[in-house]
């Protein structure tokens, strides 16, 4: 499936990643959110240091853009030690991994995106080298081949993974310490808006800072790319200061309404509603209404509307919630109303089931 671009879409692109280099806080104490993981990962680190040993391998799971890279850092600079980062996809066989393994250095952190994407193959090398510190490397073919034990230096890993469910239990078992992110509050999201307001030299009064968080989903990656948006949007249409109005506009348009949603929630939403009635319908069925690839309605859009309490995957298809009529002003449907031509945001006759044809009655009989 292509990537499909979101401005409220928590993957990192191009521009992400250059821009989110500087505003990344390089210690614990300048890490925002996440209270009980940056104390529990404070004490992993401090008794590392004192013991004078590595620390731990770590494994971070959670939703994208929500810091797991940022703390892989912070780790690294807490240590004082070297950093690295490579990803699972980029390690499609064994002797990858023992390549980026023998050269590394003692006490360095390595950084492993997407750990659950990782082949088989260089999933069970990677056992021995997390336990035992060491790798064995198969030299030749067939009845020649020889294993050469490989002596790794102590090192740290750290694993991010968005599925932490697709990962084995032996690999995730040698991990000394896991840790899972959760989507952040709203107040949080706006110390986060603020800070990067004064690193990108953004004027942005409290209001603003909080339409803006109220927006982002729970995720600072999508609220520092929103800051970003509205602060074009303030330099070209108003006095370059960020206000609730200025960023309410700027906003809207982007298409993004108060809850977060952009026009592709809402037209899985809107087909829901009007077009079926609320449901339950099938995913493929809901896909080919609103012009979707079905792996992007299901991976790309309904995450967030289930999180949200708009949408409810059933064993009989996809409904809509009480919320979800309400956040687009449509009345529900009484049950069992066979279709009442309702107004709906795909026009005129789109609300409401379709009534069922009448029975096809027999002939008589001569």
């Amino acid at each position: 499936m292509e990537p499909v671009y979101r401005l409220v879409g928590a993957d990192a692109d191009g521009e992400d990643r250059a821009v989110e280099a500087p505003l990344r806080p390089t210690d614990l104490d300048g890490f925002i959110g996440q209270e009980r993981v940056r104390e529990q990962l404070d004490l992993v680190l401090r008794a590392a240091r004192a013991r004078g040993a590595t620390a731990d391998h770590v494994l971070f799971s959670g939703a994208p853009g929500l810091g797991k890279t940022t703390l892989s850092m912070i780790i690294a600079a807490e240590m004082g030690a070297p950093f690295r980062i490579t990803s699972g996809p980029a390690i499609q066989h064994a002797g990858d991994l023992a390549a980026i393994l023998s050269s590394l250095t003692e006490g360095e952190v390595l950084f492993l995106d997407e750990i659950h994407r990782m082949s088989r193959s260089a999933e069970e090398m990677l056992y021995m080298a997390m336990e035992d510190f060491r790798v064995d490397v198969v030299v030749g073919t067939g009845l020649g081949a020889t294993p050469i034990p490989l002596e790794l230096p102590p090192f740290t890993l750290v694993g991010a993974t968005t599925r932490a469910g697709l990962l084995v239990p032996p690999l995730r078992d040698r991990f000394g310490f896991t840790a899972h992110m959760e989507f952040y509050a709203p107040a949080e999201l706006e110390r986060v808006i603020h800070r990067s307001a004064r690193l990108l030299d953004v004027a942005i009064e409290p209001e603003g800072a909080a339409e803006i968080a109220g927006r982002s989903r729970g995720t600072p990656r999508i609220a520092n790319r929103l800051l970003r948006r509205v602060r074009d949007y303030a330099q070209v249409k108003a006095d370059g200061v960020v206000t609730r109005e200025v960023a309410s506009a700027a906003l809207a348009v982007y298409e993004i309404d108060g809850r977060g949603l952009d026009r592709l929630d809402r037209a899985v939403l809107g087909a829901l509603l009007s077009l079926f009635g609320g449901g339950p319908v099938g995913l493929s069925t809901l896909a080919v209404a609103v012009g979707e690839e079905r792996e992007t309605v299901e991976e790309v859009a309904e995450p967030f509307l289930v999180r949200e309490g708009l949408l409810a995957r059933t064993p009989r298809g996809r409904v809509a919630t009480p919320a979800a009529w309400a956040h687009l002003g449509l009345a529900p449907l009484p049950q069992g109303d066979p279709g009442t031509g309702q107004q709906g945001p795909f026009g005129a006759g789109s609300g409401g089931h379709v009534a069922s044809p009448p029975p096809r009655q027999r002939p008589p009989r001569r």
